[in-house]
């Protein structure tokens, strides 16, 4: 039976291994030690609560996570709190897909996105996910521009 529930600090080592391994699996390349950067980032965030992340068990292993980090702009039409999720870390163990896991932690995402104020949620998504996220109500954005620094 799957359990579900909010990403603790003790969590971060496993947390940071499923996400090394998401981004491996969608092909990044390895150029640095992602690991202290990570754990840099999510001890800060998760303390600001600017970070928020859920998990999917099978007893005391970790097979899914889903999470987002809020930011916040300039408020807009589309959004006029200026609030948006910037949803990531969606993966699930390959021997744990096609059995709702990551539809379920995306609701938990987005649930805690609405609580924080979120007008908009945004993900980039790998070819694997666009058919959870249109189903859940994301449309493709084709304005959106990248420029790496």
């Amino acid at each position: 039976m799957i359990t579900y529930r909010p990403l603790k600090n003790d969590d971060l080592p496993a947390f940071i291994a499923l996400r090394i391994r998401q981004l491996r699996e969608e092909g990044a390349k390895e150029q640095i030690d992602l690991a202290p950067a990570l754990r840099d980032y999510y001890d800060r965030h998760l303390s600001d609560g600017s970070f928020v992340a859920f998990l999917a068990l099978d007893g005391e292993r970790v097979v899914g996570t889903g999470a987002a980090s809020f930011v916040e702009k300039p408020p807009y039409f589309g959004c006029p709190t200026g609030r948006i999720a910037l949803i990531s870390s969606m993966y699930t163990d390959p021997a744990y897909r096609r059995r709702g896991i990551a539809r379920h932690l995306l609701g938990l995402v987005l649930d805690a996105a609405r609580q924080a104020g979120c007008g908009v949620a945004q993900i980039t998504a790998s070819d694997m996910g666009v058919p959870l996220y249109a189903d859940s109500g994301f449309a493709h954005n084709p304005n959106f521009m990248q420029l790496k620094l």
